[in-house]
């Protein structure tokens, strides 16, 4: 049974909580989820790039609106997939669907992130606001992608840093 601490707080021991059990971490090496992740982390990040910038130029030329609403649908095809395939993952690797104790904070804030994404969608489709206004709620759904992909690069930097030999962790 894992432990209920959250992931790298300091049990009364003070040694810090490894990220992974020794058995997750076989799973999380073994699964073929894990290189999906790996695959649709970058090619998410990419299309954001593409629509970030098409969506920019559509507000600051009006011009585009088609291409930046495109790419906008595209991110969030993407998100979809990401967190679709990123919830199979968990649970092979640590036997529940989301919110588990390693990834928890995560997981929150993607929800926020999809909530976002999925309020353009039905602005959209719903006709709703501007074209000007969805535009800078995608923004909005933007700027909490960042975040949380920043979240998940910390945490897996820290994951690779703890299961370094020591001497690597050092010289990091």
């Amino acid at each position: 049974m894992r432990a209920s601490n959250p992931p790298f707080s300091k049990e009364k021991s003070g040694a810090a909580v490894s990220l992974y059990t020794p058995e997750e971490r076989i799973r999380r090496d073994s699964t073929a989820w894990t290189l999906v992740q790996g695959i649709l982390a970058p090619v998410q990040f990419l299309v954001f790039l593409v629509s970030v910038v098409l969506v920019l130029r559509y507000l600051h030329t009006g011009q585009g609106a088609t291409a930046a609403t495109v790419s906008i649908v595209v991110k969030t095809i993407t998100l979809y997939s990401i967190m679709i395939t990123g919830s199979i993952w968990e649970k092979v690797v640590f036997g529940k669907w989301l919110f588990v104790p390693a990834f928890f904070w995560e997981d929150v804030f993607s929800m926020l992130v999809l909530a976002l994404h999925t309020a353009y969608l039905a602005a959209l489709i719903g006709g709703y606001g501007t074209e000007r206004g969805r535009m800078l709620l995608a923004l909005a759904a933007y700027a909490t992608y960042v975040i949380n992909a920043t979240q998940f690069i910390l945490k897996l930097r820290a994951a690779r840093l703890q299961s370094a030999p020591v001497s690597m962790a050092m010289a990091a």
